[in-house]
């Protein structure tokens, strides 16, 4: 009775390990954007969510009908709100407007519109890596594919053997750098996507916000007239 020999083939770290020094990198290079990417959707879930809380806290301590003194008092206390950062400015500059004969609607408008669109421009730091990777992702993977097959044919051509024994270690090490790319853009795209979305809901918020300043502040001219 014939004893059958089993061939044992490479798996896919064994031709991963054994691969370029380009595929090799391309592959260091993904799975570095890919952890980054993960790092920064939960700093970026964790914030948004502490932001929710203390604009939704700071809300209503502003609807409750504190004086503009005692909301600006409690300002310190809310450090994760936006609106308490677009507050702060408002009254910054309402109090050293009122030194100098009054406060203008219209300098009042652009400091609460540069106030907020520096919230915004906070909100939206790391974003660009994500939108960045989510693009490039898989054009580095396809990169390393492309790379991962060139090698191959190589081998054909040094072998003069076109058989699936000399390619196969070769296209499989190629794919797995298209399937790296895809792992790191997939994640980072809809990330993206969706803080985008979370900052146009920010954007809204703090220009109702700013409107609710200038009645406050429009009232109080009405009542001292």
């Amino acid at each position: 009775m014939e004893n059958t020999k089993i061939t044992s083939h490479p798996g896919i770290l064994e031709s991963i390990l054994e691969a370029s020094p380009i595929v090799q990198g391309t592959l260091l290079i993904l799975i570095a954007m890919s952890v980054i990417t993960w790092a920064i959707i939960f700093f970026k879930k964790n914030e948004f969510k502490k932001i929710k809380k203390s604009n939704s806290d700071f809300d209503q301590l502003f609807d409750s009908g504190l004086s503009m003194n005692e909301l600006y008092e409690e300002v310190d206390n809310y450090k994760h709100s936006t609106l308490a950062n677009v507050y702060d400015s408002a009254y910054s500059h309402i109090k050293s407007s009122s030194k100098n004969g009054g406060v203008e609607t219209v300098s009042l408008e652009r400091v609460l519109r540069k106030a907020s669109e520096r919230e915004i421009e906070k909100l939206e730091s790391k974003l660009t890596f994500l939108a960045t990777t989510g693009s490039t992702g898989p054009f580095i993977g396809l990169f390393g594919t492309v790379w991962g097959i060139m090698g191959s044919f190589q081998k054909i051509g040094e072998t003069g053997m076109a058989n699936l024994a000399v390619v196969a270690p070769g296209i499989s090490e190629a794919l797995v750098a298209t399937a790296v790319g895809l792992a790191a853009a997939i994640p980072a795209t809809i990330a993206y996507n969706h803080y985008v979305t979370q900052l146009r809901l920010q954007e809204n918020t703090l220009n109702h916000f700013s409107g609710d300043i200038l009645n406050l502040i429009n009232s109080f001219k009405g009542e001292n007239n």
